[in-house]
């Protein structure tokens, strides 16, 4: 995909990844009283005492002053440790020892969002943006824009908790997608569907949720589900394939307006779509197909569909609820 450092980036981003807790010292969110040893059982191990000594000297603090018990010692100033999400243990591909705001330091960098896939992301999201902006209006109804939140490993959302085993998402509740970014590297690895556009497309399958959402089918959805419990999955999956058309009617539509897509774009998307079929994920995680328990559609049903609103880019050629073939 053809973006630039001109390229807008959109505004409607949370950006959660690598929040943490409150610190291990007395004073900060959530932290214990700090104990200092005395000479008797309890306290800090050798290694952390070495470690917060380090810190202390980084701060322009004596270190000596805890180990003799000064009262004097301004805690204010003492650094405060990090601490994963809800008391979690860190992820092996996360340095536990990694201070926000030193140098060197990755934190810093993702919490201000300045890394590329972040970049990347924003950018797509607000292609995303200006093409439903165009679209709704067209219609004479104004495009309400979802809210993106970036996180790492799970976060709280309208919908319950949010995994990053769940891929990405979308939650009508709080009208937001989630996705944590770690996922491009598993497309790319265990779905075998590399490149930016692959990418681009998860997103614009959950902003097409979105603009579900907002046109009131999806809730026409839920109605139908509750309805007709024993074709629910089959509904779903009519859901999801239109969200693939929606998808492929936001890339034709990105096209004519900015001129973003490259040669292998498209096959890039397809094949992701491909991957990411029900049979292929059934057969690579139970090594049987069962189609009654689709939610989402056969590889060869998201291709198709993802190239009915590509190659028509018109979102009557979406009403998947109608089609008798899928």
């Amino acid at each position: 995909m053809r973006y630039d450092e001109n390229d807008r980036e959109s505004t409607n981003v949370e950006d959660r990844r690598g929040q943490r807790g409150g610190g291990m010292f007395g004073g900060g969110r959530g932290g214990m009283p700090i104990q200092i040893p005395t000479g008797g059982r309890g306290g800090f191990s050798l290694t952390t005492m070495l470690i917060i000594g380090a810190l202390m000297l980084l701060f322009g603090l004596n270190p000596l002053d805890l180990l003799t018990g000064d009262g004097n010692v301004d805690m204010s100033r003492v650094p405060q440790m990090p601490r994963m999400d809800d008391g979690r243990q860190p992820s092996a591909s996360r340095n536990p020892f990694e201070i926000p705001g030193l140098p060197g330091s990755q934190g810093k960098a993702q919490e201000a969002g300045q890394d590329e896939l972040g970049r990347f992301t924003r950018r797509v999201l607000a292609d995303t943006e200006d093409v439903w902006d165009r679209v709704f209006q067209a219609a004479g109804r104004q495009y309400k824009k979802p809210t993106l939140v970036m996180f790492s490993g799970s976060t709280q959302t309208a919908c319950g908790q949010g995994m990053a085993q769940m891929g990405p998402f979308y939650c009508p509740l709080d009208q937001k997608v989630y996705i944590d970014l770690s996922f491009y590297d598993e497309l790319r690895r265990r779905f075998r569907a590399p490149g930016d556009f692959a990418q681009a497309y998860v997103i614009a399958h959950e902003v097409g949720h979105h603009v579900q959402t907002i046109l009131g089918i999806a809730a026409k959805v839920q109605e139908m589900k509750q309805a007709h419990p024993r074709e629910a999955n089959q509904i779903q999956v009519r859901m999801e394939l239109q969200a693939d058309c929606l998808a492929g009617m936001w890339a034709n539509l990105n096209h004519q307006i900015k001129n973003r897509l490259q040669p292998g774009d498209i096959e890039e998307g397809l094949n992701a779509a491909s991957q990411i079929g029900d049979d292929m994920i059934q057969r690579q995680t139970q090594g049987r197909v069962v189609p009654d328990a689709f939610t989402h559609g056969s590889s060869e049903q998201r291709v198709r569909w993802f190239k009915v609103g590509f190659e028509t880019g018109k979102m009557q050629a979406c009403d998947t609820f109608r089609a008798e073939r899928l």
